[in-house]
């Protein structure tokens, strides 16, 4: 739900994130983390000022900034009141998202993980909420988007957090391609396997055995084997037909990993080739780690 405020002409690199506790703020803001937004968590807003001034001199890293704060500031609603209306006279134009959702939702999160809320005191959780939500009624009004995230997931969080915020560049999806050997373990952290030890082992030609598969002559090797070429579009076509899916559920990241015995030879000439094949790919950046090349 979109509320009056927001400027259409205003960019999106400057946001305010509150809301109720226990509604989502701490998942978004490390959603726009892994978005490559800086975020400054847990801000009193007598700060707000001076961090958007630090961070957005003309020397500074920071393109995209949010922050993240809640009631735990005395005075809260007022003085973050105050702050926006300092920020738009100033000519800078936040984007504002209020988290909510409903009073039985707010009780079953505090309940699983058996924390008290910031204004319950001596009373009831329920109480806190209470107090919470009045308290919070001027800000929720003067706020751009309000997201009741009573029924979604985490993916779904994610997901509105991205069509209302995500540009060009945050699009892109980050592959990491991983060689290995498997005699030293395969890697955890992987999200698609794949196994080219099928493929002649240039560890059995005596003047390829000292080389890597970053080698012209080893990989040259590796490449010419009539099953290469036919593993590599094969391979390369399962990747381009489940980045879609890998990206609706919110994976920013994926890693790739080939391996082969030893992780010197086949593995690292075919996540070289895989590379390039990707790399016309729109829309993907390509990394290309070996992680035992070194290894005895």
């Amino acid at each position: 739900m979109i509320t009056s405020g927001y400027s259409p002409q205003a960019e999106k690199s400057l946001v305010l994130i509150t809301g109720m506790s226990g509604s989502g703020r701490n998942t978004a803001a490390s959603v726009l983390e892994e978005m490559g937004w800086y975020v400054a968590d847990n801000l009193p807003p007598e700060l707000i000022m001076r961090m958007v001034e630090l961070s957005f001199e003309a020397d500074s890293p920071v393109e995209r900034l949010a922050i993240v704060t809640d009631v735990r500031s005395r005075a809260f609603a007022g003085s973050l009141g105050e702050v926006l209306d300092g920020l738009r006279n100033e000519g800078r134009q936040p984007y504002v998202i209020f988290f909510d959702a409903n009073d039985d939702t707010l009780i079953a999160r505090y309940d699983s993980v058996r924390r008290t809320h910031p204004l319950q005191e001596n009373g009831t959780l329920s109480q806190g909420i209470a107090a919470e939500r009045q308290m919070l009624l001027p800000i929720k009004g003067m706020s751009d988007l309000v997201v009741d995230t009573s029924d979604m997931s985490v993916h779904d969080l994610r997901r509105e957090l991205e069509h209302q915020l995500s540009d060009t560049a945050s699009k892109i999806q980050q592959i990491t391609i991983e060689s290995f050997g498997f005699k030293h373990g395969a890697p955890r952290d992987a999200d698609m396997l794949f196994d080219v030890r099928f493929l002649p082992n240039p560890y059995w030609v005596p003047e390829l055995r000292a080389g890597r598969g970053t080698n012209k002559a080893v990989a040259d090797y590796v490449l010419s084997q009539p099953e290469s070429q036919g593993f590599l579009d094969n391979v390369t076509n399962l990747i381009e037909l489940v980045l879609p899916g890998y990206r609706r559920e919110g994976k920013g990241f994926m890693t790739i990993a080939v391996g082969c015995t030893g992780g010197h030879h086949r593995s690292v000439a075919m996540s070289e080739a895989l590379a390039k094949k990707l790399e016309g790919v729109s829309g993907i950046n390509v990394n290309v780690v070996h992680r035992d090349i070194d290894r005895n």
